[in-house]
């Protein structure tokens, strides 16, 4: 006898907790689905008000456990277990297939902006931020934005802003960093916190920052700050003779993702660059 009720258990009918551990299925779960009227026990003990299940009922939650673990809804669940069919299924299950599918592209997305971000975040805590180098940097991609309209009363927002607002036409997810970029050295010299474009990191992208060398610099600062950064390339370029060809890339390696503070935003700015041929 199993419970102080009217129910006369067999050897066969198993507790919550046996047929849950049986279908490897949270007794919550069971239970929550037996509340809302998915799959109910076999029997309740009338004065414990336990429940049992039969051997049969391991088979028949299939159901909805296979299509609760495909991540479709309860109701839906609900509203065809009583006629289902194999059409109807199919029809779901193709349905439910798109769906997925688009989950995928957004966790591969997103797993793609983790790395991005990491990347970067792990570069600039190595960085020696008042360092002025050549160095060889491989070919990233980059997805550039519109081009940036400047006037003499425009701030760094305005055209960010208009960047951000073209972002979803353009296909940019704005959770890859985002950088700045102009077409010629002399633009940059000229307006460093002026790109002509920005750019999204995005891996994705059908524009390239071509693999070679690249004079390069860091500075701490808010967005469209670079301090003395201007004066320290200059000099680095006189003293080692140097031709910069651009174009110039501002990427932050530290951005309002991980500092609050933006005085303490760290900004690296490449500049394509090469010898300066002899004679």
């Amino acid at each position: 006898m199993k419970g102080n009720g009217t129910n006369d258990g067999t050897k066969e009918e198993m507790s919550i907790k046996e047929f849950s551990k049986a279908r490897g299925i949270e007794t919550s779960t069971v239970r929550f689905w037996d509340k809302i009227g998915l799959f109910s026990p076999a029997k309740r003990d009338s004065f414990t008000d336990y429940r049992y299940y039969e051997p049969e009922q391991i088979i028949s939650i299939n159901f909805v456990s296979v299509l609760s673990d495909l991540n479709i809804k309860l109701k839906t669940i609900g509203e065809i277990q009583n006629n289902r069919n194999p059409q109807t299924i199919a029809k779901l299950f193709e349905k439910q297939a798109r769906a997925t599918d688009m989950d995928l592209r957004k966790l591969r997305e997103a797993l793609s902006i983790i790395h991005a971000r990491l990347e970067l975040i792990d570069y600039g805590n190595r960085v020696d931020v008042t360092e002025v180098a050549v160095m060889d940097r491989e070919e990233k991609a980059i997805i550039l934005g519109p081009r940036n309209e400047w006037n003499e009363s425009s701030s760094f927002y305005e055209p960010l802003k208009h960047f951000c607002s073209q972002a979803n036409d353009m296909r940019i997810n704005l959770g890859f960093p985002i950088g700045g970029y102009h077409e010629s050295v002399e633009s940059y010299f000229k307006h460093p916190e002026r790109p002509d474009y920005f750019f999204s990191w995005d891996p994705t992208g059908n524009r390239k920052r071509a693999e070679g060398k690249y004079l390069i610099g860091f500075h701490r600062g808010n967005y469209g700050e670079f301090g003395d950064l201007p004066e320290r390339l200059t000099a680095y370029k006189e003293e080692n003779g140097l031709v910069l060809t651009g174009p110039v890339y501002t990427l932050y390696l530290h951005d309002e993702v991980c500092v609050q503070d933006p005085s303490k935003f760290l900004a690296q700015v490449c500049i394509a660059a090469k010898k300066a041929k002899k004679g």
